[in-house]
């Protein structure tokens, strides 16, 4: 990628990636094997690097897609997440807490709250937020299966001996 490209995706972020309760995200897996944070950095450049390719509004859906998953608990561990339905309840949880620290606009807004579609039924009211919904199960298939291949090359190291 461009230098000019990662130089303007990282101006578009600067205050989200820089504020404190975002960088809390990389305390917390998401997928198996990357931070939640990480997870969202790259769910953001990729809608960055899509969106403007289409030449459609890639400063807010970059924005809003490192927001998407901006919750503070581990989702695996039923006694500290939301009782039921982590994937119904987590994009509002996200929105909330966006809400408490930045301003932001209805398609920022739309890009959190309905990330998760077709799952949360509500649709999405802009393009921008399909893609960002894409892009999220993309990335979260490739993090998934960058760990089993992980786990296929210790079983066949270990069997190799």
């Amino acid at each position: 990628m461009s230098k000019v490209y990662t130089e303007e995706f990282k101006e578009i972020i600067k205050d989200i990636s820089e504020n404190p309760n975002v960088l809390e995200l990389r305390n917390y897996i998401q997928h198996v094997n990357s931070s939640r944070y990480d997870h969202c950095i790259e769910v953001a450049f990729l809608t960055y690097v899509v969106c403007k390719k289409m030449n459609i509004e890639y400063v807010s859906a970059t924005r809003g897609a490192f927001l998407h998953d901006f919750y503070f608990y581990d989702y695996k561990n039923k006694e500290k997440s939301p009782k039921h339905f982590h994937l119904y309840k987590h994009p509002r949880i996200s929105l909330t807490n966006a809400l408490n620290i930045f301003d932001l606009n209805d398609l920022e807004r739309d890009v959190i709250l309905n990330h998760m579609w077709p799952i949360t039924i509500r649709f999405p009211m802009f393009l921008e937020t399909y893609i960002v919904t894409f892009i999220d199960k993309y990335c979260a298939t490739v993090e998934f299966f960058k760990s089993v291949m992980k786990n296929i090359k210790k079983f066949e190291e270990i069997n190799s001996n």
